[in-house]
């Protein structure tokens, strides 16, 4: 079997009572009613070469995250007992979010705009944006109120602490990892607001370039969508790698003023999920399903 390197970044995402972690291989973590662990590898397509391409990239990596996290919220859905996810729900949910992506992120800002007559299209974008930006945050803030999403967001902030022990070279285990904050510059919260500011950037320039009318606003705003969402990719990454420099951290400081809401201190065993993952998701031999006592 060929040796994988350790890779240097790792991430994930929270579930129903678990977390899917992606490091040399993609595993979800789930607790099971009777308390114990429930681990699966999945299998992730790939884009080839459409993944490497900068600016590009950015929409397919995220449309396979999508496909491949709604397969583990499946998994988590029907090992947790909460309730049982099929094929065809995952086609709907997954229908859904791409309109809800091109209505309520993309057109709908722009018709509430279009009611304050702002003729210079600069303004225009940039009141758009903030548009924009408030239905991203009262949309999350709305959904952190329900019982099970703010679980979730327990689980959300256990695998940012599970993911900055890694990072940070330690032992992974609960007493290392309950130190960490559960706000991460890598998160997808902060790419949702970073695409915000994206927005107002592509569609400024596309106002400059003479699409001003109605039906050229809304084709644009479609069409563009997925070159938006890979410029917010690539800044991401950018911010990323300069986190610890001041100007990082202003850059970074939105997104993770956001996951203030979305993260939430996790408990001991809710860790202990998220590091099993990992841990699964760092072995070169683990192709399958297995439960983990504790």
């Amino acid at each position: 079997m060929k040796k994988h390197e350790m890779p240097k970044y790792v991430g994930g995402q929270a579930v129903i009572e678990g977390v899917m972690m992606k490091g040399i291989n993609t595993v979800v973590a789930v607790r099971r009613n009777d308390g114990k662990i429930q681990v699966k590898r999945l299998k992730e397509g790939s884009y080839g070469w459409l993944e490497k391409i900068p600016f590009i990239r950015g929409f397919f990596v995220l449309l396979k995250a999508m496909v491949i996290g709604m397969e583990a919220l499946s998994y988590s859905a029907n090992v947790s007992g909460e309730e049982e996810i099929t094929k065809k729900d995952m086609i709907v949910s997954i229908l859904l979010a791409v309109l809800f992506a091109i209505g309520g992120f993309g057109l709908g800002p722009m018709f509430l705009t279009k009611l304050f007559n702002i003729q210079n299209e600069f303004w225009f974008s940039l009141i758009e944006g903030v548009v924009r930006a408030f239905f991203v945050i009262l949309y999350i803030w709305v959904i952190s109120l329900f019982k099970d999403i703010k679980r979730v967001f327990e689980y959300h902030g256990a695998e940012h602490k599970t993911v900055y022990n890694y990072e940070d070279g330690k032992e992974l285990a609960v007493h290392n990892a309950k130190k960490y904050t559960t706000l991460h510059p890598r998160c997808g919260t902060s790419f949702l607001i970073i695409t915000v500011f994206a927005s107002i950037i592509v569609f400024s320039i596309t106002g400059a370039l003479g699409y001003t009318t109605l039906w050229e606003k809304v084709v644009t705003r479609i069409i563009l969508l997925p070159l938006v969402a890979g410029f917010a990719y690539e800044f991401q990454r950018f911010t990323a790698k300069i986190i610890d420099t001041w100007f990082g951290k202003i850059l970074a400081w939105p997104g993770l003023a956001l996951q203030k809401i979305t993260t939430s201190e996790p408990d001991e065993k809710q860790l202990e999920v998220a590091i099993i993952s990992l841990k699964y998701a760092l072995k070169e031999d683990f192709d399958g399903e297995e439960v983990v006592e504790n």
